[in-house]
């Protein structure tokens, strides 16, 4: 299995080269805990994630499940679906960690696909890259039981520089957080998470997570 490494630092240093976000952009800072991308404001703004963490979900109110869809972070970009289909959708957002998101009217943003060759590839590389997140956290809760939706999550945002491999956005999120993701509930995926570092895969400091054995990982993916 590969970890897929999208250019996000290309993709920010495009849409602050460009002369349309340089004009009528607006830079937003939010604290932690904060609801900053409401359904009305994506169907007139889109917004580019320059730092911090931004938990995207939908909840069942009778229930109270939770289910994380995006973990936005640097390089990401929201709401690319009111964007293409123009509706709002029902997504809640809240801020993990203090972020900073560059707001940019949609109709500019628009403009930016149709006119600017290099920000098109960029953007619709995005899109692939989000739609394939959905198929996999589709198939992941279809088939996988939690102990392997959890392997399958820290392979996704493992990257690996110099043969070292690192988690990488997910890496200090609560296990409350890391259930959100995978469907399930915390004390279950404490278990799983006691069980992968057993296993020899990782090591826990505190609240932050480590690979130790990314390979053993992968084949442990593999079985």
């Amino acid at each position: 299995m590969k970890t897929e490494i999208f250019p996000q630092e290309l993709i920010l240093k495009e849409v602050q080269n460009t002369p349309l976000v340089l004009k009528k952009s607006k830079d937003l800072y939010f604290k932690k805990g904060e609801d900053p991308l409401s359904n009305r404001d994506t169907l007139h703004y889109f917004y580019f994630i320059m730092s911090g963490k931004i938990k995207i979900y939908d909840i069942d109110f009778e229930s109270s499940k939770e289910q994380t869809l995006y973990m936005l972070s640097h390089g990401d970009m929201f709401d690319v679906v009111a964007l293409l289909d123009g509706k709002p959708n029902q997504y809640i957002s809240e801020v993990l960690e203090e972020a900073h998101v560059i707001q940019v009217p949609l109709i500019d943003v628009e403009q930016m696909i149709l006119s600017d060759e290099k920000f098109r590839q960029y953007f619709f590389a995005y899109v692939a890259s989000q739609l394939k997140s959905m198929e996999n956290l589709a198939v992941s809760l279809s088939f996988y039981d939690v102990y392997q939706r959890v392997l399958h999550l820290f392979a996704r945002f493992t990257k690996t520089v110099d043969g070292k491999s690192k988690l990488d956005v997910i890496d200090n999120l609560s296990h409350d957080d890391l259930a959100s993701m995978v469907g399930s509930v915390r004390k279950v995926v404490n278990r799983s998470i006691q069980k992968i570092k057993k296993d020899g895969i990782i090591e826990v400091s505190r609240k932050n997570i480590h690979i130790k054995n990314f390979q053993k990982l992968l084949d442990k993916l593999s079985v």
